[in-house]
């Protein structure tokens, strides 16, 4: 009898820890499930090309304007962030630069990278950024794009333009990844860039939401 008595005090008194750690009474024997928690694994990358020197209705810059832009997003996302460089670089003179992009585009160029990412294979979302050099892509952007494999992966393209908006740079995007999903652009006006970050920012912040980040 007091082996029964102690048996059945001793389960009383371990029950209520056993609720705390598993639920007591639970005929499985197995605890809760916890909460999904989102994969930690996926990660994003933002690639841009940007440049620097004598720049249209803004003067000498030292950063540039797509290179603004995408510092903000970087922070905002927590994302790695590559930048596109050509091998040799671009003028810094305006005229100078229009006019080397101007037949680049003609010729329809691909400018040699001064070095290419070497593991675009561990990104699932890459915002990529660049400005709007005579109403399409710097040639050099599509080198970057069509030197790796965006199968798969999600691309967020924003830009910095003078007037132009985003113009038809989502269509060559999608041409030359066709496997990838382009999603919505953002496109930010470069004296905005350069001169009002309160701006520049908010029209990010918006951007990113829409987006769903």
């Amino acid at each position: 009898m007091k082996k029964i008595f102690l048996a059945i005090l001793l389960s009383l008194v371990l029950c209520p820890l056993s609720l705390a750690i598993t639920g007591c009474g639970n005929s499985q024997g197995t605890p809760p499930v916890a909460s999904e928690k989102i994969s930690s694994d996926k990660k994003i990358l933002i690639a841009y090309f940007s440049r620097t020197g004598e720049e249209y209705n803004v003067g000498y810059i030292t950063k540039g304007n797509t290179a603004i832009i995408a510092e903000m997003i970087a922070r905002k996302v927590d994302a790695d962030i590559f930048e596109i460089k050509p091998a040799q670089a671009y003028p810094d003179d305006y005229h100078a630069c229009t006019e080397l992009a101007k037949t680049e585009l003609e010729s329809n160029a691909r400018p040699a990278l001064a070095v290419n990412i070497s593991n675009l294979a561990q990104y699932d979302t890459i915002f990529l950024g660049y400005p709007i050099w005579w109403g399409a892509l710097p040639r050099v952007v599509l080198t970057f794009l069509e030197s790796d494999d965006f199968s798969g992966k999600k691309i967020l393209p924003f830009c910095t333009h003078g007037s132009s908006g985003l113009a038809g740079t989502q269509r060559e995007i999608s041409a030359a990844c066709p496997h990838a999903e382009v999603l919505k652009g953002l496109a930010i006006v470069g004296t905005t860039a350069q001169n009002d970050s309160a701006d520049a920012e908010n029209d990010v912040d918006v951007w990113l939401k829409a987006s769903g980040y």
